[in-house]
């Protein structure tokens, strides 16, 4: 089965938007996992304009399915992140200032870099995983660097979803093959959302994550949380 990480980054940017601890993100973490969620992802960026560096381990305190921290791997994340040991660690190649994920690593160019960041992860006891896009190159220099897991990022499969779904899931089916080959674990995420989940899931055998925030709290503002974190099981049980 496939796992639903719940990324709570757009209900922190809420949170720090009226300078308070109102949504707690702790609180909100607990309801997720009480709702059915089976992971909790943050996205810390050096700006900590939504999830900060002190989330991580307040989260840790209180997680009892998974802490999933994803980021750029600084060397503040990296102190933040081997203090608190989540359960994953998802290396993004974002640049400070960025204003979202838009693409993989290039595990190629960026070899030594990774191979040593993924090192201390591993040494110190967490699964790693690292952002890719689906190419067969690139996870040839994810398995080189050692990581645990790869997650695809999906941004370009769900913009071409509504025009030719066959042509947007092939890169990524092929892809998915290509890493269960090479023994990789093999995660997912960005603009998923209940339009396109449940396709995007049944074609990739051997997915095992799917991490989801902005379209999940916005569907929250309609649905309710406790629902709408049942629909997105409820896409993934398809």
């Amino acid at each position: 089965m496939v796992r639903l990480s719940v990324n709570l980054n757009k209900v922190a940017l809420i949170r720090n938007s009226r300078g308070a601890d109102y949504p707690n993100l702790v609180k909100v973490a607990k309801d997720c996992e009480a709702f059915g969620a089976q992971g909790i992802t943050i996205h810390p960026r050096p700006d900590e304009r939504h999830a900060r560096y002190t989330d991580v381990a307040a989260l840790k305190e209180v997680c009892t399915t998974e802490l999933n921290i994803e980021g750029y791997p600084g060397e503040k994340f990296m102190q933040v992140v081997l203090a608190s040991k989540p359960d994953q660690v998802t290396l993004v190649p974002d640049e400070p200032g960025q204003l979202t994920s838009d693409h993989g690593w290039d595990t190629v160019g960026k070899a030594d870099y990774l191979k040593k960041t993924i090192d201390r992860l591993k040494n110190a006891g967490i699964r790693t995983s690292i952002f890719v896009d689906p190419d067969e190159e690139m996870l040839d220099g994810a398995l080189a660097v050692g990581t645990d897991r790869i997650e695809f990022y999906t941004g370009p499969f769900a913009h071409q979803y509504q025009g030719d779904r066959e042509a947007a899931i092939a890169p990524f089916t092929k892809a998915s093959a290509y890493a269960r080959e090479l023994g990789l674990g093999i995660n997912a995420g960005h603009d998923l959302n209940l339009e396109n989940l449940a396709f995007f899931a049944a074609q990739m055998p051997g997915l095992q994550e799917v991490s989801i925030g902005h379209a999940l709290v916005s569907d929250a503002l309609y649905y309710g949380l406790e629902n709408t974190i049942q629909m997105y099981l409820q896409r993934l049980s398809l």
